[in-house]
């Protein structure tokens, strides 16, 4: 069976109307490998685009965690520069520098 582990996927973003504005919008969920979890953000992300411009609602989580949430209307993603990698949960216990 594949390695299945939890994956972010770093998006640059900006504002068509003024290319200053930028972002970062970020997608998270199960992959295979940073390429398979590239490729579950840029679906996710094109299926809630397309229900979003249809007047529908956005699909939420998928089975496999994957969901794009809080689409900025008239921000362009700039999938070039997307990153993929393991997700590290910033409250973690095991990373370092946690304190209680």
């Amino acid at each position: 069976m594949p390695n299945r582990e939890f994956y972010e996927v770093d998006v640059p973003i900006h504002d068509s109307t003024d290319p200053a504005r930028r972002g970062l919008h970020v997608f998270t969920g199960v992959a295979e490998s940073p390429a398979a979890a590239l490729r579950r953000a840029h679906e996710v992300y094109d299926a809630a685009l397309v229900a979003q411009r249809a007047g529908l609602e956005v699909p939420g989580k998928q089975p496999d965690s994957w969901g794009a949430s809080g689409l900025r209307p008239g921000w362009e993603m700039e999938w070039t520069a997307a990153k993929a990698g393991r997700w590290h949960n910033p409250l973690s216990c095991t990373r370092s520098g946690f304190e209680l």
